[in-house]
């Protein structure tokens, strides 16, 4: 959780300002370091790790800028860190170009105590900066005895509907109070406030995890909640992922029947003493105004019902009944590492309509998850019911066939004499309209307001061109991972599933860590993978694994568990994640071994290339189903190597020889099963082209020939492609790679079904689940799957980023520490351009068509290195900032190779220019 910088902190800018103003010695130079993180947090508390990871970003307006050495200091309070002195750790100067992930070396860290850091670093011109400005991070508790607080529930019987239970205490605060921090968490959701003041901004707490081994708590700072006197505690469950009915099965109690609470206060006064509130047999429970909440169904409020000022401390709660403690682990108790769900953009009506059917519909422009907030005013007893939707039919009417047994409805009691204002508390919906029921009076704009929730990743990457179709695409799949990253990365959000399906999850995760920080929101969700995984290292198909299903275990699904870490590494060079995952990576690939006969395997249920071109939506005469065998084993194989991959990175020298010894044999495998002898592969779909070229599964000289095969097909279906959920992720990226990238091209621009800017032209404002979720005549497909809001066929955003533009990663320098930019121009369009905060600091990069001229404007970070591909055909022909590169000092001219010019270049920024069109158009492999 984040937290406003402390009084400590002003007070230690305004020392340092008055000592530079007094001519200290202070360097001389162009460096200064800016966002400082924790963990990949700012000004974090809760952090649970006894060793936290700093990191830190240079600046400076000078190019090729490299830090050479750096010295870290960190104290118990601000005015020691200031004056240098009884320091808990000082690092001295350390000779290091690492900026990101440096761990804390110095003594132990105490469970709740708040430090405060700074860093100052040298930079290859042998300049220092300032000392940074100063950042803090508070430890969570680092042993279990630290919980002092019981766990208590209800203490009166619930009622059919399970309303929501109310939690209060009420305590005195003697004397002057200089720090509080409150440690929560729940069986089900909370919310939670003192003095009436809300604790945090985070909502759906404490989140999903796999309860039954790992719950998390919240940690929150309230020292200005509390105040000397008479002080209250009130706190609100609801069911949540807990206990209500999950999945198209309809499963209750997932997690047990139970909903209970866990909370504890601990207070330092200025005295130095400190206090305890903790939950204990001294709460007091009742229910208010939250008669009905469950994910799926909605949320039901009678405000007749409401205990006004139950929160603050003079209220009376005399007809309250008492708590039961209850005797839940404490053992499996851990603090939140990923970022939580927040409110975020807010929408008002686009339009307001009445359907064919007389309903009344609002309209809010964009398919979003969250809910609206509702103002309205009626007689006591008057009930508004607000139902949600994602689409219109064919003419017009409000269309919830889609949503299968979830009911997505909310409902809403007036108690009358003026205007209310209500919103759900602990269930959501996927919607673009709503309807609405029982509302007195006219509906206007102004009463309604749709807010949109999702985990409060930090957004790192922008992207747009001069084709506003592709522009629109790019929202779509913006707007369909906020949706759907709602603490665990779900498929879609609106029906009765809203389930961490990990296949989707791993065919978007590189455009995920592109537009989003994903580092501790999938550190989170792997660590629940890795909990769920069954000993055998089956991998479930959702986690947290609420199905508990016997199967599990399906080629590109259970993959996750290799790929979303190397995936993870590569973007953030987050070496111990690698390392806490490699055992659920070994066993996973274990688990396909122990499987397999002779290296191949060909047995056991898999979805296959899922939702790709079927029978049912035949345009040309045959379906284009892929061996789902053929597939596994090309999955074999690329875990394998990640594996292998992974095993080099932690020095597992014996493990890499195994494993690739065992990549040898799949691949033989693979190719004794199914390729002929001339290189045609049994399955003749794109998938299988894709998959076996991607993967390399096929001898070098067989390539060539499998990309034609390749771009034949494409062709052949018209310049459509016909992928599923596991081929459509890399058919672009090996397109470029074999030299065909106009043919990706004409697939991402091609409009007609089944293509990308299908949807978009259909009016899509998020990614479908299926290609044409919404036929051409205005019919649906059937509605049992046909979810309009799902984010993996937006895993083509992966090639736009990489490939079009050209920002991706050099795999020799993770985390962007090497870059590699190598746009492929095309398409008809004019320019492209990308953005994406690194964790070293801003990478930029686009291209322009004009007048004749192509022009590259590239942004390198600090502490980096750039190598730059440029569409040239000889040296001379291009300038920098109006000058040959040829005679600059901040270039390194390399080779000129099938059509590109390679320059290797530091930080800073680089405008480029040369020719357009080239005389010949190759392209590198």
């Amino acid at each position: 959780m984040k937290l406003n910088v402390s009084v400590n902190i002003v007070f230690f800018n305004v020392l340092a300002t008055i000592f530079l103003s007094l001519g200290a010695t202070r360097s001389v130079g162009q460096i200064k370091v800016q966002n400082m993180l924790i963990e990949h947090m700012a000004n974090p508390i809760g952090v649970a790790t006894v060793k936290p990871r700093f990191s830190w970003q240079l600046v400076s307006d000078k190019r090729n800028l490299l830090q050479t050495a750096y010295e870290i200091r960190v104290a118990n309070d601000s005015s020691a860190l200031f004056l240098g002195k009884a320091l808990v750790w000082n690092s001295g100067r350390v000779f290091s170009d690492s900026s990101i992930n440096v761990s804390f070396k110095g003594r132990s860290l105490q469970s709740g105590r708040r430090y405060y850091w700074q860093v100052r670093v040298w930079g290859n011109s042998g300049k220092v900066s300032d000392w940074s400005t100063p950042a803090f991070f508070q430890m969570a508790f680092l042993n279990s005895s630290d919980w002092k607080a019981k766990w208590i529930a209800p203490g009166f019987t619930e009622d059919s509907l399970r309303a929501s239970p109310l939690f209060r205490k009420q305590f005195n605060s003697p004397r002057k109070i200089k720090s509080a921090t409150a440690y929560i968490t729940a069986h089900g959701l909370y919310e939670a406030q003192i003095n009436g003041k809300r604790i945090g901004d985070a909502y759906l707490t404490p989140g999903w995890t796999s309860y039954h081994k790992r719950l998390q708590y919240q940690v929150y700072d309230v020292t200005d909640k509390v105040i000397q006197g008479e002080n209250a505690i009130g706190i609100t469950l609801g069911s949540g992922w807990y206990r209500s009915h999950m999945s198209w099965d309809n499963i209750p109690d997932s997690y047990g029947k139970d909903i209970a609470l866990l909370f504890q206060l601990n207070i330092l006064y200025d005295d130095g003493t400190t206090e305890q509130i903790i939950s204990d047999e001294s709460w007091k429970s009742s229910t208010a105004e939250i008669r009905y909440s469950e994910i799926y169904n909605g949320e039901t409020i009678d405000s007749r019902k409401e205990k006004k000022g139950w929160n603050m401390a003079e209220f009376n709660d005399n007809d309250w009944s008492g708590v039961k403690v209850s005797r839940n682990a404490m053992n499996i108790l851990v603090a939140t590492v990923n970022e939580p769900v927040k409110k975020h953009e807010t929408f008002k009506p686009v339009k307001i309509l009445t359907t064919p059917k007389g309903e009344k519909v609002i309209d809010f422009g964009q398919n979003l998850v969250g809910w609206v907030v509702v103002k309205a005013s009626g007689r006591n007893g008057d009930t508004i019911k607000i139902n949600h939707a994602e689409v219109l039919d064919k003419l017009g009417n409000f269309y919830t066939t889609n949503l299968r047994s979830a009911k997505s409805e909310n409902n809403y009691v007036l108690k009358g004499g003026g205007e209310q204002t209500f919103e759900p508390h602990f269930s959501w919906q996927g919607f673009r309209y709503i309807k609405i029921s029982g509302y007195t009076g006219q509906l206007i704009p102004e009463n309604f307001t749709a807010v949109a929730l999702y985990s409060d990743m930090e957004p790192t990457g922008t992207f747009t061109t001069s084709n506003p179709l592709i522009n629109q695409l790019q929202r779509n799949i913006e707007w369909g991972q906020k949706g759907n990253f709602l603490d665990v990365p779900t498929d879609c959000p609106q029906r009765d599933e809203r389930l961490g399906w990990t296949g989707d999850a791993q065919v978007f995760s590189r455009t995920a860590f592109f537009l989003r920080n994903g580092n501790n929101f999938f550190a989170k969700w792997l660590k629940d993978l890795a909990a769920d995984q069954s000993p055998n290292g089956k991998v479930p198909d959702v986690i947290p694994n609420v199905l508990n299903y016997p199967n599990g275990g399906a080629t590109g699904w259970s993959d996750a568990s290799t790929i979303i870490p190397w995936n993870l590494y590569l973007a953030y060079g987050d070496k111990r994640l690698l390392k806490e995952q490699y055992p659920s990576m070994k066993a996973w690939v274990r688990f396909m071994t122990d499987s397999s006969r002779n290296y191949i395997w060909a047995n056991g249920f898999h979805y296959g290339d899922w939702l790709s071109y079927m029978l049912d939506n035949d345009l040309y005469g045959r379906s284009a189903v892929t061996d789902k065998y053929l597939i596994a084993q090309c999955f074999y194989a690329h875990s394998t190597q990640l594996l292998i991959n992974t095993a080099k990175v932690l020095g597992k020298t014996k493990d890499v020889t195994d494993y690739q010894k065992l990549l040898v044999h799949i691949k033989d495998a693979f190719m004794r099963e199914y390729v002929t002898g001339n290189g045609r592969l049994v399955s003749g779909t794109q998938t299988a082209y894709v998959l076996a070229l991607n993967f390399d599964m096929l001898p070098i000289h067989l390539r060539k020939q499998a990309a034609d095969r390749l771009v034949k097909n494409i062709r052949s279906y018209g310049n459509h492609i016909t992928t599923g959920f596991l081929g459509t992720p890399y058919i672009c990226q090996v397109l470029s790679r074999f030299g065909k990238t106009n043919v990706a091209y004409d697939l991402l621009l091609q409009e007609s079904f089944p293509s990308w800017l299908y949807p978009v032209k259909m009016g899509a404002t998020t990614i479908w689940e299926r290609w044409n979720g919404i036929r051409p005549d205005g019919t649906f497909e059937p509605a049992s799957m046909n979810s309009f809001n799902h984010y993996a066929y937006g895993a083509i955003g992966d090639w736009m980023y990489s490939q079009m533009v050209g920002l991706d990663i050099d795999e020799n320098g993770p985390g962007y520490k090497k870059i590699k930019i190598q746009p492929h121009i095309g398409g008809n369009l004019t320019y492209a351009t990308a953005t994406h905060i690194t964790p070293y600091g801003k990478l930029s990069s686009g291209w322009k068509v004009e007048n004749g001229k192509l022009i590259i404007d590239s942004e390198i970070p600090a502490n980096t290195t750039a190598t730059i591909y440029i569409p040239a055909n000889r040296a001379d022909a291009v300038t920098e900032a109006g000058k040959s590169i040829t005679k600059s000092k901040d270039i390194r001219v390399g080779k000129l190779r099938n059509g590109y010019l390679e320059l290797q270049v530091g930080s800073g920024r680089y405008i480029f220019c040369g020719e357009w069109p080239l005389n010949t158009k190759k392209e590198s492999r």
